[in-house]
This record gives C-alpha cells, sequence and structure tokens, in this order.
C-alpha cells in the first residue's frame, strides 16, 4: 500500500494545500492499516476487501483505542478510497460501510484567569532561557495560536511597533494583535537575548532552544509542564489549554464570535461556537447560585 499511500499524501499537499500536520497525521493513520494488512499476508492495496477494513477498526475497538481515535483512523480510510475512486485505481470505495463511533464531545479544558496569571508570572529571572519562556508564554496566551505556529513563527512575523503578528498556515495568513504584556516580555526577549541564543545569528527563527536551534513541539510541551508544576497548577496544563483559555476569556469578556473565530483560524464557525456554549454555561451556573428565585 505504500505507492498508494504516498501518492495520497501528494495529492493532499499539492492539490489540497493540506497542513504539514494533516499530512503526517493521515500518513500515520494509514500506514498503520498498511502493516495490520501485511501481517494478514496482504501486500497489494487491490488485494484489500471490505471485510479487511471492517476487521482493523475492530481490532482498534479491542485494543481499547479511544473512540476519537478510531474515529480518525476511519476518516483517513474514506478519505484514501474516496481518492482512490477519484483517480481511477480502485474500483469501488471498500470503506463506504465504515460507521465511527459515537464521541462524547467533551468541553475544553479551561485555566481560570487566576491560574494564567500564575503560570505566566513563573519565568521571573534574567538569564536569556527565562526570558524567552516568558515572551513566548505570554505570546501564546495573548494570541490563542497553536503551539506549531508559535514554534515555526519567524522574527519578520512579528510587528512590534503594531502589536500584532503574522500567523501562516500553507496559504492562508491571518493577523493576530497582542496587549501591552506580551508586548512588554516580546521587547525585553528581542533586546539581545534572541541573539544571543541563536546559533546562526542570521537564523530568521524567532524562538531558539538552548543549543541554538529551533524550539521543538516536544520542547515547549516540557517548558510548559515545569512552569505549571511550579505554579502548583493542579490541572494537566497543555500549550493547547492557553488557547483554549484565550478564547474562552475573550468570549466571557464580550468578544464576538467572528472575531474570535478568525483570530484561531477556525474555517468553520460552529467549532468556535462551543466557547459561547462554555460562558453561557459559567451565566447559568453564577444564575443558580445567586438569584433568590433561581
Amino acid at each position: 500500500m505504500e505507492k498508494e499511500i504516498g501518492a495520497f499524501i501528494m495529492y493532499l499537499h499539492n492539490v489540497k494545500n493540506t497542513s504539514e500536520n494533516t499530512e503526517m497525521s493521515y500518513r500515520r493513520d494509514l500506514e498503520k492499516v498498511s502493516h495490520f494488512m501485511e501481517s494478514r499476508g496482504i501486500r497489494e492495496t487491490k488485494d484489500v476487501k471490505a471485510q479487511d477494513l471492517a476487521d482493523y477498526v475492530k481490532y482498534l475497538e479491542e485494543s481499547k483505542f479511544a473512540a476519537a481515535t478510531v474515529s480518525r483512523n476511519i476518516a483517513s480510510l474514506k478519505a484514501f478510497y474516496h481518492y482512490m475512486v477519484q483517480e481511477g485505481m480502485a474500483q469501488e470505495d471498500i470503506s463506504e460501510k465504515l460507521k465511527a463511533p459515537k464521541i462524547e464531545k467533551k468541553a475544553p479544558e479551561i485555566m481560570s484567569p487566576d491560574e494564567v496569571v500564575r503560570l505566566l508570572e513563573q519565568p521571573s529571572g534574567d538569564s536569556p532561557k527565562e526570558i524567552r519562556d516568558k515572551a513566548m508564554l505570554e505570546l501564546l496566551y495573548a494570541t490563542g495560536i497553536r503551539v506549531t505556529e508559535l514554534i515555526t513563527l519567524n522574527l519578520s512575523d512579528v510587528n512590534m511597533q503594531m502589536s500584532f503578528i503574522l500567523c501562516r498556515d500553507r496559504n492562508k495568513e491571518r493577523i493576530i494583535p497582542f496587549g501591552a504584556a506580551a508586548k512588554n516580555a516580546m521587547a525585553r526577549y528581542l533586546d539581545g537575548t534572541r541573539e544571543e541564543m541563536l546559533e546562526n545569528k542570521k537564523s530568521e527563527v524567532l524562538f531558539a532552544n538552548c543549543s541554538g536551534q529551533p524550539m521543538s513541539r516536544q520542547g515547549f510541551w516540557k517548558l510548559i509542564k515545569h512552569y505549571a508544576k511550579k505554579a502548583d497548577i493542579q490541572a494537566d496544563i497543555t500549550p493547547h489549554t492557553l488557547r483554549h483559555s484565550f478564547a474562552a476569556h475573550l468570549v466571557e469578556n464580550g468578544a464576538d464570535l467572528r472575531s474570535v473565530q478568525e483570530m484561531l483560524g477556525h474555517s468553520d464557525i460552529s467549532t468556535t461556537q462551543i466557547y459561547a456554549n462554555l460562558n453561557h454555561n459559567h451565566i447559568r451556573e453564577v444564575y443558580a447560585k445567586a438569584h433568590p428565585r433561581g
């Protein structure tokens, strides 16, 4: 199946203009299917039957994979076979009868404003690392960007005078403003610290790790875990928690959904709607506790 999977990924890249993360996710899912089929002695895509795909889904479920993981794998298979039929590489779509499990939609984990303040106050020293960490955390919460977007920012993507960043996702661009706290932290970082940390002084990379190389997702993940522990935050904080908190706090303070959608880079406003629902639930709780006839 490797040849067909490779062709599918190229199609996504060249025709659909999908992001690198999306392509990696599809490839990872489909390579697992390929390995499963090989374990059954099936090495050619044309030899895979509908029952083989059903057995693979059953294997995922019996292996106790989360419903969301099973659902994503089915979506990857459906996209792959839709492409195969579309390109004349398969006569029929053998994935069409696969049914995704029902997924209970969980509300996103949100930090309280107090927890956010405690987290952002942790890197307070004068070392290059803490100055960089402070700038990264402040910018992440100020803009709500994804961790991948944060670590791939270039120096030229930051406009300090107008206080905004230019965030790119393939052919899409969005401009996101940031406030005084992030601006102060960024100004301190850009005033010599960034250049001091970079191994290649001519590099355009905005944030470097302690080895002078571009910061990795894993590196930033460890960083945020370290400061969450230091701030004595009991909840399991991830970089995405700050993104959720950014959106929820904006909506709670009166920001309109369309603006939040644009800043987050959501293609569909229904994805952004969840933050309004969180806010409504919060209002109901306050009402129930405070209203004399609640």
